[in-house]
């Protein structure tokens, strides 16, 4: 019997995002008999806690609910949780000693970019170090050229898409740096999309007959959901009649929903807030629009393709690789006029949907979850 490899990962918390969603999927697919696994969160919170293997060690810094805004009593409570993480941080060997008991690790892994300094801080110097890049850090302002050379301490450096894979390679300094980037899709589970999309919906928004787009993501600036309302509103002006349901919550929805108001669109576009559950909204609809300013590895397009929709997207980090450079989807330059002709090619020309939709049902998808697992054990085990 070989002894089972001891492997710590750390993440921030397990709140509704692509990165967590891609840990909770490797973590229910791994072999129980041949890892042991610690799972350290800054924040006990979030809807995929409940969803972690049960042999799986989970421990955290702080519990509690995530505070995005700030009113005068959660102040103090911020102050605490940012001292308390980083005093970990400065003083890492008390987080090895009291939070984790001393154990010894094999592999130490960063499963989101962001906890690149706190692994690199790590008194255990002879474990093999792992960050996983779920973003394209080269569109975040804070990621330097400095800072992303820090990756290089790292043994492997996961990425999530051929660009972000071209860019960090053109950073490395030797062969050595080039070769410890990989490439990995994110897993989908393709029969766990498929049986939530069977779920019966009573409050699909529409109920006439009209070509529906949707798009799913949170609320942020770089959903580009405002450059989605004004391409929808020259569409509709020119008679080309559709309609569309953005699904999802985040800081900036209030403006995106006065900016809809004031366009006067409120028929034919509905924003249903978050849903756990989005693939029945998903399915019931014609195409999947993604109108992103930037992206990591856009999961959801994934998933429409796995439920066989028709996709026009803007040219994002992940999406040549997804779509695979336009054989299974329309991909447009990443700027409003882009996404226009897009969406007035799926409306105009009926034939381009059901051709995507033909290429994607013969299709062999490559991020269906067990090649994805198989390549990050595979990775693991070389180390």
């Amino acid at each position: 019997m070989t002894e089972k490899k001891k492997i710590l990962i750390r993440i921030g918390s397990l709140r509704h995002g692509g990165a967590e969603k891609v840990l909770i999927n490797f973590l229910k697919n791994l072999p129980e008999d041949k890892y042991e696994i610690d799972l350290l969160i800054n924040l006990y919170t979030g809807m995929y806690i409940k969803e972690v293997p049960s042999w799986v060690n989970l421990y955290y810094l702080v519990k509690g609910e995530m505070i995005t805004t700030n009113k005068p009593h959660e102040i103090p409570v911020k102050a605490f949780r940012v001292l308390y993480q980083k005093m970990f941080l400065w003083f890492p060997s008390l987080l090895y000693t009291f939070v984790l008991k001393n154990k010894k690790y094999d592999v130490e892994i960063a499963a989101i970019h962001g906890m690149y300094k706190e692994l690199l801080s790590s008194p255990q110097k002879d474990s093999k170090k792992i960050i996983w890049i779920q973003n394209d850090i080269f569109n975040l302002k804070e990621y330097t050229p400095d800072i992303i050379r820090q990756m290089f301490n790292f043994d492997r450096i996961l990425v999530i898409s051929n660009k972000l894979k071209e860019e960090m390679q053109k950073l490395a300094k030797n062969e050595k740096e080039k070769q410890a980037v990989v490439k990995i899709f994110n897993p989908i589970d393709k029969e766990d999309t498929l049986k939530k999309a069977n779920v019966p919906v009573d409050d699909f928004p529409f109920s006439n007959d009209l070509p529906t787009f949707i798009t799913i993501g949170t609320v942020y600036p770089q959903k580009g959901y405002d450059r989605l309302l004004d391409v929808h509103k020259k569409l509709i002006d020119e008679g080309l009649k559709h309609q569309i349901i953005i699904i999802g919550d985040g800081f900036d929805l209030e403006n995106i929903q006065s900016k809809l108001n004031d366009l006067k669109l409120q028929e034919t576009v509905k924003m249903l807030g978050f849903r756990s559950n989005p693939y029945p909204y998903l399915k019931k609809s014609d195409f999947y629009v993604m109108s992103s300013r930037h992206e990591g590895f856009p999961t959801i397009i994934a998933e429409a393709l796995i439920l066989n929709k028709p996709v026009v997207s803007t040219d994002v980090s992940g999406i040549k690789d997804l779509l695979q450079d336009g054989k299974l989807g329309l991909i447009t330059p990443n700027s409003e006029d882009g996404i226009y002709e897009g969406m007035k090619k799926f409306l105009t020309d009926k034939e381009l949907p059901l051709q995507y939709e033909k290429e994607i049902a013969n299709t062999d998808l490559p991020f269906v979850l067990q090649k994805s697992v198989a390549k990050l054990q595979e990775i693991i085990d070389e180390l």
